[in-house]
C-alpha cells in the first residue's frame, strides 16, 4: 500500500489477469442477453418503481424507522468520523501505518455503495456531517431541511458529478494522493463544502451535492431494501427500485463518470498505457488527468450520440439521456464491483486492522497485525469469475431497464427499433470493461 501506486488510492489490485476466455464468453452472454431481450421481451412496461414491493412486518419496520435505531447508526457514524480525524492529526505519518487513507479511499469510496447495494442508502443514514447539520439545526430550533437559500431544481444532480469527477482525480491522477496531507486537504475541503452548503440551502444540499451520498442513494436503487411511495419499508424487485429513480438533470454526468473512472483505472494497469506514460514528455499528472478526462468523455459522447439516433428513430425525444440514464448504472456498479472487490476485501481488512491503532502506539485494541490480513476471498480463479458475472450482469440489468422504459416511452411500433442503439452501445461497454479487466 504505497503513495506511488499507480491503480488506485492506496494500493492496487491483488489478482492476477482476467482469462480471455473468460472475457470473451462474457462479451457473446452480454451479446445474446441484449438481443433475446430486443427480441423476445414483454411489450407493456411491467416495473413499477415505488409503487410494488412486499411491506416489512409492523414490527421489524417500526425498529429500524425508530429514533433509537437511527440515532445509534448517526452516533456510530460520528464515533467513527471522529476516530479517523484521530488518526489524521495525531497517528503515524506513514500511509501505510495509518487508517484515514483508507477510510477515505476504500471505506467511503468502495464498501459504502457496495453496502448500499444490500441495506440501501447507507451514507445518507451515517453521514457524520449530515447528523452534525441535523443537530445544529435542532440545537438552533430550525428545520434541517430548511436554510436561508433554495437549490435550484435544474442544477440537478451536476455540482455531485463535478464533485465525484475531482474525487475520482484525486484517487486515481496524483502520485502524493495517498500520502496525510493530502488526505488531511480532501476531508477538510469536503467538510467544510457540505458543512456551509448545508447551512445556506439545508439538507437538500446533501441530497444533490454531495457526492458520496448520491454515489451511495442511486447504488440503493437496486438494494432489494427500499421504500414504496407511502413510505413503508419493503423488500422489492432491485428493477423496481432502479425505475424509482427519477430523471433528474445531471444524473446521466454522475454515472458516466463513474463509468469513465472505473475505465480509466483499469487503462491504467495496461501495459500499452504504462509504455504510453513512461515515454511521454509530458508530466505524469497531465497526463493522467487527460486520460481520465478522456475516457469520460468517450463514453459520455457515445451514450448522447446513441439517445439522439434513438429519439430520431422514435420521433424526437429531447430528454432521452435523462429518462435512460437509469439504465447504464447496473452496468456502472457491476463494473465497480468487479474491478474493486480485491481492493475492498484486502484494503478493507487492513485499514479495519489499521484503526485499532489510530496513534500508532503498537497496541491494537482489535489484537491484530497488518500481517493478519486474509486472502481466502481474493484467488484469481474466484476473482477472475466474479468478475465476468458481475459485468455481465449488470449487463442484463441495464438491459432489461432500458427495454422496459423503452415500451413505455415509444410507440409500439417505435419501441424495439428505438432502444436498438442504447443496447448496442451497452454491449461496447460491456466488452469494453471486460477487454480492460483482461489487460489490466
Amino acid at each position: 500500500m504505497t503513495g506511488g501506486a499507480l491503480a488506485h488510492g492506496i494500493g492496487g489490485r491483488q489478482d492476477l489477469p482476467l482469462p480471455f476466455e473468460d472475457a470473451l464468453a462474457g462479451a457473446v452472454i452480454a451479446l445474446l442477453a441484449t438481443f433475446i431481450i430486443l427480441a423476445f421481451a414483454w411489450r407493456r412496461s411491467k416495473l413499477r418503481g415505488d409503487e410494488r414491493g412486499l411491506a416489512l412486518p409492523g414490527w421489524l419496520a417500526g425498529v429500524l424507522d425508530s429514533p433509537a435505531f437511527r440515532w445509534s447508526l448517526r452516533v456510530a457514524g460520528l464515533v467513527v468520523g471522529l476516530w479517523i480525524v484521530v488518526a489524521l492529526v495525531a497517528g503515524p505519518e506513514a500511509p501505510v501505518e495509518n487508517p484515514a487513507p483508507g477510510a477515505l479511499y476504500v471505506v467511503l469510496w468502495v464498501w459504502v455503495p457496495l453496502l448500499s447495494l444490500l441495506f440501501g442508502p447507507v451514507w445518507r443514514t451515517v453521514s457524520p456531517l449530515r447528523t452534525f447539520h441535523l443537530v445544529l439545526s435542532r440545537v438552533s430550533g430550525r428545520d434541517p431541511a430548511d436554510g436561508p437559500l433554495r437549490l435550484p431544481a435544474r442544477l440537478g444532480y451536476w455540482p455531485a458529478a463535478v464533485l465525484l469527477g475531482a474525487f475520482v482525480w484525486l484517487e486515481l491522477v496524483p502520485a502524493s494522493r495517498a500520502t496525510l496531507p493530502v488526505v488531511g486537504l480532501a476531508i477538510a475541503t469536503y467538510a467544510v463544502l457540505m458543512l456551509v452548503g448545508s447551512a445556506l440551502f439545508g439538507s437538500a444540499w446533501f441530497a444533490r451535492v454531495d457526492p458520496f451520498e448520491v454515489y451511495s442513494s442511486l447504488a440503493a436503487r437496486l438494494s432489494p431494501l427500499g421504500r414504496l411511495r407511502d413510505g413503508r419499508l419493503a423488500l422489492r424487485n432491485p428493477l423496481d427500485g432502479l425505475d424509482s429513480q427519477p430523471p433528474v438533470p445531471g444524473l446521466a454526468a454522475v454515472v458516466l463518470v463513474l463509468l469513465g473512472s472505473t475505465a480509466y483505472d483499469s487503462l491504467t494497469g495496461a501495459p500499452a498505457w504504462i509504455r504510453m506514460v513512461q515515454a511521454s514528455p509530458l508530466p505524469p499528472t497531465l497526463v493522467g488527468t487527460l486520460g481520465l478526462l478522456g475516457c469520460i468523455a468517450l463514453l459520455a459522447a457515445a451514450y448522447l450520440l446513441v439517445t439522439r439516433v434513438s429519439g430520431r428513430i422514435e420521433g424526437g425525444r429531447g430528454r432521452l439521456p435523462a429518462l435512460f440514464a437509469h439504465s447504464l448504472l447496473p452496468i456502472a456498479l457491476g463494473y465497480v464491483v468487479a474491478h474493486y472487490y480485491s481492493l475492498a476485501i484486502t484494503e478493507g481488512q487492513r485499514t479495519f486492522i489499521l484503526a485499532g491503532d489510530p496513534l500508532g502506539t503498537g497496541d491494537n485494541l482489535w489484537g491484530l497485525r497488518p500481517t493478519d490480513v486474509s486472502f481466502a476471498l481474493v484467488t484469481p480463479t474466484g476473482v477472475a469469475t466474479l468478475q465476468v458475472v458481475a459485468v455481465v450482469t449488470g449487463h442484463i440489468l441495464g438491459a432489461v431497464a432500458a427495454h422496459d422504459r423503452a415500451v413505455r416511452l415509444f410507440p409500439p411500433e417505435a419501441a424495439r427499433w428505438g432502444q436498438l442503439p442504447l443496447l448496442l452501445l451497452m454491449v461496447g461497454y460491456t466488452y469494453l470493461g471486460l477487454t480492460l479487466l483482461f489487460a489490466a
